[in-house]
């Protein structure tokens, strides 16, 4: 009987049987899963059927005013900002101040090497004294050569004189016949002759006089520009000693003892950081609504600063066009330098036109698919054309009517439904 019984189990397991009892439980798997998934989606049906109204930024459609604007980026930079460049190519000797350090006017920043400033200096001085006594030697020489020659004209003068005797005493004894007539014709010539090289002598003496006054209009031209070019010198010497032009904050300074430094080359910032403007950046196919004088709103987080537009560049570089706005309130402690912030400029009013609330859901004008409220418990999608807009308001052109209310918040989650309900 044992032996019957261990027989009975050591007997294989049909094949059939094991396949059927695995298929079996890889149904029940397989069913398990497939409830759960249609679960999940009937789960997630429902709830993309519906919004929490909590979650909702909803707008109600008004009459009223528009200012349109266009919206640009702006950047906070300071009111005032000055360079500071080195005039001369030199070396830093020393350096008083350091980036953040308040100056006063005139305060020392650093020292730059001027030894051969000072030594070009030096040589500028000598050459503009050499060419005082050169001028003045030039004066002396052309007084005594412009003397002597009319010196020599009085001479002459007299010769001619005397000449003028001789001829009317010959033409005296001519008549008398105790003279001839060649005597005469002699002396005669003799006079015209006098009277040519007198009137030379004269031409000669005004043309040494020009040309005198020409030399002397030359060297005191020199001596001008010699004199200009030593001013020029002191006040780049002057500038060499680099002191603070203003009061204000220092930004920036080559704090590197030793290096060298071109001429033009940065060498200290300072800036006025109590008070601040923003510059702005739109792109170009907006440029011709951007004007000097145009009003403009500043958001700087929840906080709006009024300004106006002060200047605009007449070059669009990368596709767009820069302009500043200068601040009402320009020492707002909102303000730091380079802080980014949304600048709206303001070109056209609209008068008595439907709006709506602007959101994130606005990109320009044109047709948008938008929830609306019907009754407190359902939103319905509806096309709706809107136009132009301010940071505050969009106008509504077509597909809504005053007393619609309308959700400004994103929905692109719900942009296949119809129909929302509202939790």
């Amino acid at each position: 009987m044992a032996e019957i019984n261990n027989l009975t189990m050591d007997r294989e397991i049909p094949k059939d049987e094991i396949m059927r009892s695995k298929r079996k439980k890889i149904i029940i798997a397989a069913s398990a899963c497939a409830a759960f998934i249609v679960l999940m989606l009937v789960a997630s049906n429902m709830l993309r059927n519906s919004v929490q109204k909590k979650d909702l930024r909803i707008s109600t459609v008004d009459r009223g005013t528009i200012e349109c604007s266009v919206s640009a980026t702006g950047k906070v930079a300071p009111a005032f900002e000055e360079i500071i460049n080195s005039p001369i190519s030199t070396r830093i000797l020393e350096v008083y101040c350091k980036a953040g350090d308040s100056v006063v006017t005139g305060t020392p920043l650093l020292r730059l090497d001027l030894q051969s400033t000072e030594t070009e200096l030096n040589k500028l001085l000598d050459e503009i004294e050499m060419k005082r006594h050169l001028l003045e030697q030039q004066r002396l020489n052309n007084s005594t050569q412009l003397s002597d020659l009319a010196m020599q004209i009085k001479v002459k003068a007299m010769t001619v004189d005397r000449m003028a005797v001789e001829l009317r005493n010959e033409r005296y004894l001519d008549s008398l016949g105790s003279g001839t007539g060649d005597k005469v014709r002699q002396v005669e010539l003799a006079y015209r002759t006098g009277l040519l090289e007198l009137e030379q002598m004269r031409q000669r003496l005004d043309n040494e006089k020009r040309v005198a006054e020409a030399d002397l209009q030359v060297k005191n031209l020199e001596l001008n520009i010699s004199d200009k070019n030593l001013s020029e010198m002191r006040r780049t010497l002057e500038d060499a000693r680099i002191r603070a032009p203003r009061a204000a904050t220092l930004t920036f300074i080559n704090n590197q003892i030793g290096q060298k430094v071109a001429e033009g080359e940065r060498i200290a910032v300072i800036s006025d950081l109590n008070h601040f403007k923003v510059e702005g950046e739109i792109a170009d196919s907006y440029g011709d609504r951007v004007a000097v004088g145009s009003k403009a709103i500043v958001k700087i987080g929840s906080e709006k600063l009024e300004g106006i537009v002060a200047n605009v560049t007449p070059l669009s570089r990368n596709g767009v066009i820069s302009f500043t706005v200068q601040l009402a309130d320009d020492n707002h402690p909102r303000l730091r330098s380079g802080l980014k912030t949304d600048v709206y400029v303001m070109c056209d009013v609209m008068d008595d036109v439907m709006r709506v609330a602007n959101g994130s859901f606005y990109t320009g004008p044109g047709t948008y698919d938008l929830f609306v409220m019907e009754g407190e418990d359902e939103l319905v999608k509806r096309k709706v054309r809107l136009g132009d807009s301010n940071f505050e308001c969009v106008e509504v052109v077509d597909g809504l009517k005053p007393g619609d209310r309308v959700v400004t918040s994103d929905m692109k989650e719900f942009k296949e439904r119809d129909n929302l309900k509202i939790k």
